[in-house]
């Protein structure tokens, strides 16, 4: 089957579903967009890596990188490589001492973020875009509409918090942003530090 190149396109809070963000997969050179609706704490570990935060203390996909990396494994390529009931089913694709290939079944979200600190690409199959992904057009303000039918993988409909719909950092300025941002790495307060960089994005 044809595999095509996805690239991360963006990273929000969903609309649509409480307590989840929405992870956008761009096809590389193409138009199609995959949305897939992930959980909080792997939302952060997606954005730490893409905003190259430096946690004070290694996080769990941190952790796996390093474990791996002492053993001369690498992850090589990711592959979404399945769509059932609305959960997207990927693999890792590691070489161990540059030679042996060993697959390894992991969550769509935690495999993008170990993507991101091996540096490889994310795949997936040609069938799986055209059935799931949405095809945008030239217009840069158009919308990328969430899935409707997709949960946070381990969740259910209806689990997680409200998401707030105004943000408590509307009244500060940069500078009082990005020093709050600062201190909310180094307490380890993640989730807070990607509430802070969602309102400085905002103002780019």
């Amino acid at each position: 089957m044809k595999k095509i190149r996805l690239e991360i396109s963006g990273l929000s809070y969903s609309q649509t579903q409480s307590g989840a963000y929405a992870l956008v997969l761009g096809e590389s050179g193409g138009k199609r967009r995959l949305p897939i609706i992930i959980g909080g704490f792997e939302a952060q570990a997606i954005a730490i890596e893409l905003e190259k935060m430096a946690p004070s203390r290694p996080l769990t996909h941190d952790l796996f990188k390093t474990f791996a990396e002492s053993f001369m494994i690498q992850v090589k390529e990711v592959l979404i490589y399945n769509l059932a009931e609305g959960i997207f089913y990927a693999k890792l694709i590691c070489h161990q001492n540059g030679a042996n290939e060993v697959e390894v079944d992991a969550r769509t979200s935690d495999a993008i973020a170990l993507a991101l600190r091996f540096n490889c690409p994310i795949y997936t199959y040609d069938s799986i875009l055209s059935s799931a992904g949405i095809l945008i057009d030239d217009n840069p303000d158009s919308a990328v509409s969430e899935p409707t039918s997709t949960y946070p993988e381990g969740q259910s409909q209806g689990s997680g918090a409200p998401a707030s719909e105004g943000s408590e950092f509307s009244s500060k300025n940069k500078e009082e942003l990005k020093e709050m941002l600062k201190q909310a790495i180094e307490d380890e307060a993640y989730e807070k530090a990607g509430k802070i960089r969602d309102e400085l994005a905002k103002r780019q």
